[in-house]
């Protein structure tokens, strides 16, 4: 591919201090992997491997101790590339006093949307969620997977051309989980790049093109899941994923 990546960690490294002796906690290593335009590219590993740093650093909420990190062809620093961003939260969490409508047209607004697109994207945004009929209910009385879904609205609603995904379906049933397959398959045919970070490997198998796999902060694996298997045929694709846990830890 000759395009610009729309995500590229050059040598990403992320190094924090922490508590009163200081001592210091190596969050990720090195990184060095590219997404590409049109793709769906998955993170994959354990509990804290290092994925939701990658994902701070790519959306400029903390910056890499070392290396560095480009986003839609400029570093990640440079905050006019984020109106072309959308972002699923592992735990999203809103002003319980909104409604789904008012607070959809409040992110549209943050995004510098233009105020037309913002009063047609809403509503249409909340059909496709799910939520039309509880538009303007508090999101207080919302239950987890509502809010699931009403993240996901706001994610979409600039249109974007990185959509990062953060355990999208958490909480969402069977119908949810559905609609985040969906949404993701319909990115991909409009051209627009994905990054789903998420413990589900079924997902991850069947709506990625190519996978990262972290542990211990640095890349155990790139290319596609299927690849780990090649030469162990008979093992499946969960255990080759489990053995390459436990290698990089051992």
């Amino acid at each position: 591919m000759t395009a610009a990546p729309v995500a590229e960690f050059h040598g990403a490294t992320k190094v924090y201090r922490v508590g009163l002796s200081r001592r210091l906690i190596r969050a990720v290593i090195d990184v060095r992997f590219r997404v590409e335009a049109g793709e769906v590219f998955g993170l994959l590993g354990p509990n804290r491997a290092g994925k939701t740093t990658l994902v701070k650093l790519l959306l400029s909420l903390c910056r890499p101790t070392a290396g560095s990190v480009t986003r839609l062809g400029r570093p990640a620093s440079d905050a006019s590339t984020l109106a072309r961003v959308g972002y699923v939260h592992e735990n999203p969490a809103f002003p319980r006093y909104w409604d789904a409508a008012g607070l959809l047209a409040y992110y549209g607004a943050l995004s510098l949307m233009h105020e037309p697109d913002v009063r047609r994207r809403v509503p249409e945004l909340l059909e496709r969620v799910g939520l039309a009929d509880r538009c303007r209910e508090p999101i207080a009385g919302f239950s987890k997977g509502m809010v699931q879904r009403l993240a996901l609205a706001q994610a979409l609603l600039n249109d974007p051309d990185l959509l990062v995904l953060d355990e999208p379906a958490e909480g969402l049933d069977l119908l949810g989980r559905r609609l985040v397959h969906e949404v993701i398959g319909e990115r991909r045919k409009q051209g627009k790049t994905v990054l789903l970070v998420s413990h589900a490997l079924s997902d991850v198998a069947a709506l990625c093109d190519r996978v990262a796999v972290l542990v211990g902060g640095s890349v155990t694996h790139l290319g596609s899941l299927e690849s780990l298997t090649r030469g162990a045929e008979s093992r499946p694709l969960e255990q080759a994923v489990q053995d390459l846990y436990a290698g990089a830890v051992a």
